[in-house]
């Protein structure tokens, strides 16, 4: 081989190295995109989820602090009754 064709072959491996490392950085930024949907994807729905929860929780507080379950378990689970009028002391 003279020197020509070793400096050409030189280029075509330079090149086919340049153009197989774009290939593989191409290949791997494609994939991390796709990873990220996928995270994303996966979050976006554990979001939902949490929301849902959320307002249920709201839901069942709201129910739980309702004054007439609590006059309710006052009255038929711990048995108390209204305060007559001369039970009540007015603090100055």
């Amino acid at each position: 081989m003279n020197r020509t064709e070793i400096k050409k072959n030189a280029v075509w491996l330079l090149l086919m190295i340049v153009f197989i490392g774009q290939l593989l950085a191409y290949t791997w930024c494609r994939v991390q995109c796709i990873q990220v949907g996928y995270e994303i994807s996966k979050e976006t729905d554990r979001h939902r989820k949490l929301t849902a929860l959320q307002n249920n929780l709201k839901i069942e507080f709201a129910r739980l602090k309702s004054p007439e379950r609590i006059a309710n378990i006052a009255k038929y689970e711990l048995g108390l009754k209204p305060a007559a009028p001369e039970q009540i002391i007015i603090l100055p």
